[in-house]
C-alpha cells in the first residue's frame, strides 16, 4: 500500500457539525445591569435555560421567579427568542403551599437545594433535607424537578470529598424516600457521582460542565493561583473528569448539558477571598465541541447538548438548527460586565471550534 492509499483511508476529521439547537440546563445570569452581556451570550447558542435562583434576596416565591424572569426577557436583543426556565430557591420555612403554586406555573420547573454554605449564594440553604421533607412530596405530586447542588459542608470533610460524602449521607436516602421524584444531580465531579447516576432510578440525572470535562484541579495552580478555574465543587484529578466524559460521550441520556455558567466581576475574582464560578455562557458549545471532538465522538453532542436535557424535564425539543465549523479562534480576554470585566473560562485560549450561525 502506498503513503497516497494510506492518507486516503484516514478518516477526515468533521468540518462542520450541525445541531438542534441546543438547551443550557443549569445556568446564573445574575440581576440588574449584569444582565445585559451575560443574557445575550447566553441566548446566542441556546433556546432555553434553566435559572438558579441565589440572587440576593433568593428566588423563594413564584412571584419572585416570574418578576425575575421579566427582567431576563428585557435584556434580550431585539428580535432573539429566549426561554427562561425558572426555579425556586429551597429554605427550611419553604411552604409546601408555594410549590402548588409552582406546580400551576407554566414557567417554573424546578426547586434548587443549596446546602447552606456549600457555594455562592446558599446561605438561606438547607440545614437539614429532613426539614423539608414536606416540600419534597408535594413536589413529587406536582412533578416538579428537584436540581441538587451535591456536597456536604461539614468543616471536617476534606473539600474534594464532599460530593462523595453527600451521595452517602443525602442522595441515597432522598432517592428511596422519594422514588417518583424526578432529581438531577448538578454539575457533577466525580467517579462516584457518575457511578451513582447510572445505577440509579431512571428519575435520576446529572448535568455536566464544560470546566469540568476539559480541567482537572492541576488547571487551579498552574504557574500561581488560577482563580478563574476555581468553582463550586471544585475541579478534582484527571481520573475522575476522565470518568464524566466517559459519561457525557456515553450516550446515556441520564447526562446532559449543564454549563454552571456563573459570572462574577474580575475584582471579585481575583481578590483575597475569591468568588467560585467559571464563566462559560458565550462559548460553551465550542467546549463541549471540543471534549468530544478529543473523545472522538461527534456524533454524541447533539443528543447531549439538544435532546436529553429536554426529555427529562418533559419538554419538547427545539426546532431549527445551529453549525459549529472546525474553526480556530481565540476566545476573549474579558467581556464588559456592569460596572467592571468578567473573564470567561479558557481567556486567551485557541478553540478549535466556532459556532458558524449564532441565534442573533
Amino acid at each position: 500500500m502506498t503513503d497516497n492509499d494510506r492518507r486516503s483511508q484516514t478518516p477526515r476529521p468533521l468540518e462542520e457539525l450541525t445541531l438542534t439547537v441546543a438547551d443550557d440546563w443549569h445556568l446564573h445570569v445574575r440581576d440588574g445591569a449584569a444582565l445585559a452581556t451575560v443574557v445575550p451570550h447566553s441566548a446566542r447558542q441556546f433556546a432555553r435555560a434553566i435559572i438558579m435562583p441565589n440572587l440576593s434576596p433568593p428566588v423563594v416565591s413564584v412571584a419572585a421567579a416570574l418578576a425575575y424572569r421579566q427582567r431576563i426577557l428585557a435584556a434580550l436583543p431585539e428580535g432573539v427568542s429566549f426561554d427562561p426556565l425558572m426555579t425556586l430557591y429551597l429554605t427550611d420555612s419553604m411552604s409546601p403551599d408555594e410549590i402548588r403554586r409552582a406546580g400551576d406555573c407554566e414557567h417554573v420547573v424546578a426547586c434548587k437545594l443549596y446546602p447552606a454554605g456549600a457555594t455562592t449564594g446558599s446561605d438561606s440553604g438547607v440545614t437539614d433535607v429532613a426539614r423539608i421533607s414536606g416540600v419534597l412530596a408535594e413536589m413529587e405530586r406536582q412533578g416538579l424537578v428537584l436540581c441538587v447542588h451535591g456536597e456536604v459542608t461539614d468543616p471536617d470533610v476534606d473539600m474534594f470529598d464532599r460530593e462523595a460524602i453527600f451521595i452517602e449521607r443525602v442522595l441515597e436516602s432522598t432517592v428511596r424516600d422519594f422514588p417518583n421524584l424526578k432529581i438531577v444531580f448538578e454539575h457533577i465531579t466525580t467517579t462516584e457521582a457518575v457511578d451513582f447516576v447510572a445505577a440509579a432510578s431512571p428519575t435520576v440525572a446529572a448535568t455536566l460542565t464544560p470546566q469540568h470535562l476539559m480541567f482537572n484541579r492541576n488547571a487551579l495552580f498552574v504557574g500561581g493561583i488560577r482563580p478563574h478555574y476555581y468553582c463550586l465543587p471544585i475541579l478534582k484529578r484527571e481520573s475522575h473528569r476522565k470518568a464524566l466524559v466517559r459519561a457525557a460521550v456515553s450516550g446515556n441520556p441520564k447526562y446532559f448539558l449543564g454549563t454552571d455558567s456563573a459570572p462574577h466581576a474580575r475584582n471579585t475574582k481575583e481578590a483575597a477571598c475569591g468568588c467560585a464560578g467559571c464563566y462559560s455562557a458565550w462559548h460553551a458549545l465550542e467546549l463541549y465541541a471540543e471534549v468530544f471532538d478529543d473523545a472522538n465522538a461527534l456524533g454524541q453532542l447533539e443528543a447531549f447538548a439538544s435532546f436529553y436535557g429536554a426529555d427529562f424535564y418533559g419538554l419538547e425539543r427545539n426546532s431549527g438548527t445551529l453549525s459549529l465549523i472546525r474553526e480556530s479562534h481565540t476566545v476573549p480576554e474579558s467581556f464588559r460586565y456592569a460596572d467592571s470585566e468578567i473573564t470567561p473560562l479558557a481567556s486567551g485560549r485557541a478553540l478549535r471550534f466556532r459556532l458558524k450561525n449564532p441565534r442573533q
